[in-house]
């Protein structure tokens, strides 16, 4: 239970009060963050379906429920997803790529990636207005998706590309079935709800996790804490879409 309390302190707003983490109680946290995040998911979920029954227009309802998860998580997954885009996109060597990403600002790379994504995740959380409660599952499916690939960035053979930090104190500390584990289970629970649309969602985000984590790992040696809030931020963007697109939830609801 120690990883559960560490995952909510690192990954939610809640104060939870933890011990310094020792690496075994690191790398349960990172087990436990799709759970966390199914939960930030639900809350979302109930967000959006309050805001619109409220009269709020869908646009504006997807676009406060993104600020609320933002709010959420400290800003953390955004904070990452901004630093890693800025990292990739400058010239030089690794140790370049990573002063650009620990400076703090937001350069252009950053700017027009949040825009995308939020924006994005916002629309698509407005498309999944029409299907009333049934969104909340989705959200939250969406939400564990994002989280489900930490254990894929983490998994052993994946330095961390600098000393200290969160990066380094979870790196190469999942076995590599961890993350499949997650997804499969995950895509199950998509199939039971979504039907295909919901297998395609863990799929696609799963292979874009893949992707990025691979990226990274060559352009900056490895991995860091804010490759996690990226991976996260990619995930949940691409499920979120894949559950929107295309109509309704199924008949089965």
């Amino acid at each position: 239970m120690k990883g559960w309390a560490l995952a909510l302190s690192w990954l939610t707003v809640l104060p939870v009060r933890t011990d310094a983490p020792e690496a075994r109680v690191a790398a349960a946290a990172i087990r436990w963050a799709p759970v966390v995040g199914a939960v930030l998911g639900a809350a979302a979920g109930g967000v959006l379906l309050g805001l619109s029954a409220l009269g709020v227009p869908p646009a504006a309802a997807g676009l406060l429920t993104v600020g609320f998860l933002a709010a959420a998580t400290r800003g953390m997954h955004v904070d990452g997803l901004a630093d890693t885009a800025d990292g990739l996109g400058c010239f030089g060597p690794p140790e370049r790529a990573l002063a650009v990403m620990r400076d703090g600002g937001a350069g252009p790379f950053a700017v027009v990636t949040l825009l995308v994504a939020l924006g994005t995740q916002a629309a698509a959380l407005a498309a999944l207005v029409p299907v009333g409660t049934h969104a909340l599952a989705g959200v939250a499916l969406a939400g564990a998706a994002g989280r489900a690939g930490f254990a894929w960035v983490c998994r052993r053979g994946v330095p961390a590309a600098r000393p200290g930090g969160l990066g380094a104190t979870v790196a190469g500390s999942q076995r590599w079935w961890v993350a499949p584990a997650w997804w499969t289970a995950l895509a199950v629970a998509g199939l039971f709800g979504w039907g295909w649309r919901g297998v395609l969602a863990i799929g696609i985000g799963a292979l874009a996790v893949m992707v990025l984590s691979w990226h990274t790992s060559r352009r900056f040696g490895g991995m860091t804490g804010d490759v996690l809030g990226a991976a996260g931020e990619v995930a949940t963007t691409a499920a979120l879409v894949t559950l929107a697109t295309a109509g309704p939830a199924p008949a089965w609801w």
